[in-house]
Formats: structure tokens, C-alpha cells, sequence
């Protein structure tokens, strides 16, 4: 990633030149999960998988080995009923060619991974994809590691290679960025309801807020 790419503008997230990969959200991997609450990470990643619906960009599913460690988790599945994982044996996704091969055919340079465990699956192809030229950032709160050790170092490893540590609401929020943007707002505000916690709930309540009369309503 250039200097350049790193702030400013320009190093924000739009969905035009975004495209996603999420990598072996799967019942083995999740078994051994520990640098996070399982089911947060479940959480994100399905709220992610629907922001990249709501706002078109091209999402690539894969799998490692799902006849031994299991289909994706259905929260995923459901997102896009109709597409198939790719299912690898490369414990690198980048080394992949059909993935590869997906994620160049959409002709976009800004690719959000998130995956399991974060110090293998994601880690391996943000730093390979980082050093082909493409801006990578890793949805860090979608992803998890066998130890937080193990995702925290994983993360900072990423870091030196120029990929850029982010949340799924914050891709979320990079993506919408206008509130004008009438289109996707419902659509934002449902997956915030739906998936953003405590900031979920304290939208339905500002909302709640907005259609409540005032005095000088009355």
C-alpha cells in the first residue's frame, strides 16, 4: 500500500472499489476460538456479509476442507442463499487461484478479509494480497484467533505488511458515509438494529426519540 493510499480521502472505504472475502467461518475453526466471544464474532461477520449485500459489493465465500471442518456457518449462508463457497485445501486463501482469479474479475483494489483464525487464514492472504498491490484491510471484530494472543500478534504482523486493522461497523459506517444517501439508509439501520449491540439499541431509541411529539407539537 502506497503513503498515499494511507490517509486522506482516498484511503477510506467506498463500495465501488470494495470487495469482500470471508474465509472459513466454520464449525471447527469456531471450536477452538478463544481471543473472542464466539458468538459476537458471529455476529459481526453475518452483520458485515449484510452491509456488503445492502451496499452491492462482490463478497467471495470460501471454505477450508468443509467435508472435515464443516459448512459455513448459516448466518453467512443465508446473506447470499444462491453462492456457493469455494472450498480449498491451501491454508493461504491468496494462493487460491479461483479465488484469486474472483476477486480480480471484480476489478476493485480495496479488499476487506475476514476470516478464522486470524493468525492463519487471514493473516496468510491479507500480507500475500498486500504485496500484489492491493489496499487490504482486515475486519478484525469478524475474525478471531485460538488465543487473543495469537490474534493480537497476527494483527500487529498484518500491520507491518501495510494492512489496515478495522471493525464492521466501521466499514459500515466508510460505506454509507452520507446520511443523505437515502437509498441504504433503512437498509444501514436495520443491520445496526440487528447486529450493532448497544449502538443498535441506542438507534431504535433516537429514532424512538424523532417520531416522539413534543410540547410544541401539541
Amino acid at each position: 500500500m502506497s503513503n498515499e493510499a494511507k490517509s486522506g480521502l482516498q484511503a477510506l472505504l467506498t463500495p465501488e472499489e470494495s470487495v469482500v472475502v470471508l474465509i472459513d467461518h466454520q464449525p471447527f475453526q469456531f471450536a477452538n476460538l478463544h481471543s473472542h466471544e464466539p458468538t459476537m464474532v458471529v455476529n459481526n461477520v453475518v452483520g458485515l456479509a449484510k452491509a456488503a449485500k445492502l451496499f452491492d459489493v462482490p463478497t467471495i465465500l470460501t471454505t477450508v476442507l468443509e467435508e472435515r471442518g464443516g459448512h459455513l456457518i448459516k448466518g453467512i449462508q443465508d446473506v447470499f442463499p444462491e453462492q456457493k463457497p469455494i472450498n480449498r485445501t491451501f491454508i493461504n486463501t491468496w494462493e487460491d487461484e479461483r479465488i484469486v482469479d474472483a476477486v480480480k474479475a471484480t476489478g476493485r483494489k480495496k479488499l476487506i478479509i475476514a476470516g478464522l483464525w486470524t493468525e492463519i487464514c487471514v493473516a496468510m492472504p491479507a500480507i500475500h494480497a498486500a504485496g500484489e498491490g492491493f489496499e487490504v484491510f482486515a475486519v478484525t471484530d469478524a475474525s478471531g484467533g485460538v488465543s487473543k494472543e495469537a490474534h493480537d500478534m497476527a494483527v500487529r504482523r498484518m500491520v507491518q505488511a501495510g494492512v489496515v486493522p478495522i471493525t464492521w461497523m466501521a466499514v459500515l459506517g466508510e460505506w454509507q458515509r452520507d446520511w443523505a444517501r437515502e437509498k441504504t439508509v433503512p437498509g444501514a439501520a436495520e443491520i445496526q438494529a440487528q447486529h450493532g449491540g448497544a449502538s443498535g439499541v441506542a438507534f431504535a431509541w433516537e429514532m424512538q426519540l424523532l417520531a416522539t411529539p413534543t410540547g410544541d407539537d401539541v
